[in-house]
């Protein structure tokens, strides 16, 4: 009788494994910092046509795997896909990122699309995952994502990022029955979303909320963890034992206790938090993944060396994923990552 091989490496570190080299993947692995990436985006025509070609939205999510070899390939889409898919307008202006048709009272959620409406637009990300599925490495795992509800509403409010998300804000204060109803068909669809994904063959799923760090206290608990218990419960019924990564970024002291009460399996770090605080406060509830400045991407050296041979020290002693505490930037050094890479690989 044959003995299995062992699990994946970043499934072993979600089911709470601590081992001598953590797992590793990297925040917009597959980006603009790629010379391949690059050249695959530019035969699309532009980024939405890239995120819907599923043959090509697999082409720039195996590319870092083919040149880095990570342990893990996250989907190549965009938060914003599911607010596009549930009737808002969407494109993207160069130099500048995305926009949207904004939603800014009940009428414009009722407008909306059912939650169960979403799949049509949706289907070539679906193709998408199942590609990866079948090309990848056997030994990398496929994560799939979506943008938790309060990120997206940010988005879907004021038609596009925002320093402060000043109008989510206001409108979580001034309207907020509409406000809650915007969350809940977010939620919906949020939870069909990553379904499909994982029938699609997705083996993790994370949630971004990009802006968590920007909600109150009681908000924070109504807006990112209520959200988030309620899309991996209903994950977790549909599909048993699918991990999660949750990334509430910069919540602060929010990070502490936020997968007990969300249910995820691996809580994601950004860098205004010290990994030494981290394996302290919130390794101890379980997996860890993080955290990284990108910043060392762009400048290496030395520094870069020092400061990822402390984070991995930092979290030897429990379940850990090497990330970044962000998404690499447009500017980053390609050698730099293979710097990090083998730093990670080989440090005692």
């Amino acid at each position: 009788m044959t003995t299995p091989p062992p699990a994946k490496t970043i499934l072993r570190a979600l089911a709470g494994e601590a081992l001598q080299t953590p797992p590793i993947w990297m925040m917009r692995q597959a980006g603009r910092y790629l010379p391949e990436y690059r050249a695959t985006r530019a035969q699309a025509g532009d980024f939405l046509s890239l995120c819907y070609n599923p043959e090509l939205a697999a082409e720039v999510t195996l590319q870092p795997i083919r040149r880095y070899g990570f342990d893990a390939a996250i989907l190549f889409a965009d938060i914003l896909l599911v607010p596009q898919a549930l009737g808002s307008d969407l494109w993207f202006v160069t130099g500048e990122g995305p926009r949207l048709s904004t939603i800014t009272n009940q009428a414009g959620v009722d407008a909306l699309r059912p939650a169960d409406a979403i799949h049509d637009t949706l289907s070539p990300i679906y193709e998408t995952v199942r590609i990866l599925s079948r090309e990848l490495p056997p030994e990398t795992t496929l994560i799939g994502f979506a943008g938790a509800p309060w990120t997206v509403a940010t988005y879907m409010i004021a038609g596009r990022g925002t320093r402060d998300q000043g109008l989510a804000h206001q409108m979580r204060l001034e309207a907020p029955e509409a406000f809650d109803a915007l969350i809940a068909r977010i939620t919906e669809a949020t939870i069909d979303y990553l379904s499909m994904q994982i029938e699609a063959g997705a083996e993790v799923v994370k949630i971004f909320d990009s802006w968590a760090g920007s909600l109150p206290d009681d908000a924070f608990q109504r807006y990112a963890v209520a959200p988030a218990r309620q899309i991996i419960a209903a994950l977790k019924a549909r599909h048993p034992g699918i991990p999660v990564i949750a990334f509430p970024r910069e919540a602060g002291q929010g990070y502490i206790g936020f997968a007990k009460a969300t249910g995820a399996d691996c809580v994601a770090l950004d860098n205004s938090v010290s990994p030494e605080w981290a394996a302290t406060h919130v390794q101890c509830d379980g997996c860890v993944q993080g955290n990284l400045a990108s910043g060392h991407m762009v400048t290496g050296g030395q520094a870069l060396i020092d400061e990822t041979r402390r984070i991995v020290r930092a979290f030897r002693k429990g379940p850990h994923i090497f990330n970044l505490g962000h998404g690499i930037t447009p500017d980053a050094d390609p050698d730099n990552v293979a710097l990090m890479i083998e730093t990670v690989r080989n440090c005692k």
